[in-house]
């Protein structure tokens, strides 16, 4: 017979209009939305709480003596905020009259594009909190005493024939240079991983549901 289990099936989530399994449509269009809702939830919350955590972070480095990491901290943040907002409004246009194969595909797309995104990120993120957390305990807050001249002081009574590039000892700014590039070089991988913690179980769910639909494409 021409309308077999598996034609009906495909049907059932591939035709918005679809007539012969409706409750078959109706199960994925609802699996859809609900994991794409859920993750928009999860996602506008958590740029949420990164603009106010710059906020906090910026108070409590002024409060604690280090406003130059403080302030250094906050750029960095909201930059990552507007950057994921771009890409909010364009998770945001994902067409909802699709059918719901089509809707977890342009969704999926949009998730691995959020992804590699945030690894390139992640490439020059780390590198940058590292020194930021540097600069901040280096020079400590305005108009007081910089702590990094008591380093400077130390590495000098210890390696006297140490060369100093800006008064800073060359060993100093080389375990600088190598730790940043070590972050870098892994930066890509933690960026990933922070962003599987935070999506992992959605994103499992998603392969999951597309992997059913595509076996019933088949």
């Amino acid at each position: 017979m021409e309308n077999t289990i598996e034609i009906i099936w495909q049907r059932g989530f591939l035709q918005s209009d679809a007539l012969l399994a409706p409750r078959i449509n109706n199960l994925y269009k609802k699996k859809s939305i609900d994991i794409v809702e859920k993750f928009k939830r999860m996602y506008r919350i958590n740029l949420y709480a990164i603009l106010a955590f710059s906020i906090i972070v910026l108070v409590v480095s002024f409060a604690t003596g280090i406003a130059y990491m403080g302030i250094a901290m906050f750029i960095l943040f909201n930059v990552i905020v507007v950057v994921n907002m771009k890409f909010k409004k364009k998770l945001y246009a994902i067409d909802k009259t699709q059918n719901s194969y089509d809707y977890l595909t342009s969704f999926n797309i949009w998730m691995k594009e959020i992804l590699v995104v945030n690894m390139k990120l992640g490439r020059f993120v780390y590198p940058y909190v590292f020194l930021a957390l540097v600069v901040g305990f280096w020079f400590g807050s305005f108009g007081s005493d910089v702590p990094g001249e008591e380093l400077v002081s130390f590495v000098i009574s210890e390696f006297p024939n140490t060369q100093l590039i800006f008064g800073i000892p060359i060993i100093v700014i080389g375990a600088i240079i190598i730790i940043m590039l070590i972050l870098s070089f892994f930066g890509g991988r933690i960026g990933k991983w922070d962003f599987n913690i935070i999506y992992g179980r959605i994103l499992k769910k998603l392969d999951q549901l597309l992997q059913e639909m595509e076996e019933l494409r088949a």
